[in-house]
């Protein structure tokens, strides 16, 4: 790996970066409940990547279908959008009537956007850099959000985002968080939550190690927090990240946010240079190691995947292809568990 660090901060954490306590998972399950697009996603024992891996057992969380979105962020955005349309109450399907979401992705965040404003009757702007891919563009449309292209990289275009909602009285929704920006983050991490509830509800045993990919952080800390609620500090926690943005490992060598600079990565939605603060403070406390993947590295992964029938891109399948690419500590005793976040691009 071109990067591995074991975490300083396990256990204490960045506390002066996290003003937002009291994720509930259980509120997040009772909402889905009312949804009937939504079904727990499948738990999958994975032998022959097992022993391409050199492990004794890896179970992977497919993502892929979930809600028909074709990733995890289905849990995001779109759950905090429906808590304020509950909170309005009526007719939910126009109780966000009048109100515009305005976002920047780098593909499945903006897609949540979109799903989760059209159900409850809102308007979705979704600024994309000029490096995600035009399928993403073309779904978002698709589902009724309008697309403006702005910026280099990610953020440059949420600071197009900002700018947008600060002029036009939007509300911005990102999965990031900064300083002055937590409220609505902070739902869409509690939204993803519910991937591990579901894991802890199909796991019949506690894996050693986890690996979860990661770009602002929001998913990696959120399954992180919740499954050390359950399974406390056994399983290893490992963070994956591109080599080409190490913006949490940076972030946790310094003890504070630091944004890095790097390539375009393939890992198009980790190629994040900044991390979310809340997720950092989340992850400082949360997770054992941080470890960064090269291009090649990731590249490999996905045509292991591929040949095992799980097809995916080079971040969703970024947690397999670590663990493929060889993890100092993980022996050939251990049972593994990893996020496949996302399905290919070209579906």
């Amino acid at each position: 790996m071109v990067g591995s660090l074991i975490n300083s901060l396990r256990g204490k954490g960045l506390p002066d970066l996290s003003p937002k306590s009291g994720a509930d998972a259980q509120a997040v399950a009772a909402l889905l409940a009312l949804c009937p697009a939504h079904q727990p996603t499948p738990l999958l024992d994975c032998p022959d990547l097992a022993a391409a891996a050199g492990v004794a057992r890896l179970t992977i969380k497919d993502e892929r279908g979930r809600m028909g979105l074709g990733s995890f962020k289905a849990l995001g955005a779109a759950y905090a959008i429906a808590r304020e349309a509950a909170a309005v109450g009526g007719d939910l399907s126009v109780a966000l009537a009048g109100r515009c979401y305005v976002t920047a992705s780098a593909g499945n965040h903006g897609l949540s956007v979109a799903a989760g404003a059209r159900v409850f009757g809102a308007q979705a702007v979704v600024y994309l850099a000029q490096t995600v891919p035009e399928g993403f563009a073309k779904r978002l449309q698709a589902m009724g959000a309008q697309v403006v292209r702005a910026g280099a990289d990610y953020e440059a275009s949420m600071q197009a985002a900002s700018a947008a909602a600060k002029a036009e009285g939007w509300t911005l929704l990102s999965d990031g968080s900064w300083p002055g920006y937590v409220d609505l983050p902070f739902r869409v991490m509690e939204g993803y939550r519910q991937i591990a509830t579901e894991i802890v509800a199909q796991c019949a045993a506690m894996p050693d190690f986890v690996l979860l990919q990661a770009g602002v952080g929001g998913l990696a800390a959120a399954l992180a927090a919740e499954l050390r609620l359950a399974w406390g500090d056994t399983p290893q926690m490992i963070v994956v990240e591109p080599d080409a943005a190490p913006a949490l490992i940076e972030s946790i060598r310094a003890g504070r946010v630091v944004v890095t600079t790097g390539p375009v990565s393939a890992m198009g939605r980790l190629d994040c240079k900044t991390p979310s603060m809340l997720a950092l403070a989340d992850l400082a406390r949360d997770a054992d190691r941080f470890v960064t993947l090269t291009e090649a590295q990731a590249a490999a992964g996905v045509a292991a995947l591929a040949a095992a029938g799980l097809a995916t891109t080079p971040s969703g399948g970024a947690g397999v292809a670590a663990l493929l690419a060889g993890q100092d500590g993980i022996g050939p005793r251990a049972h593994v568990l990893c996020i496949l976040s996302e399905g290919p691009e070209d579906v």
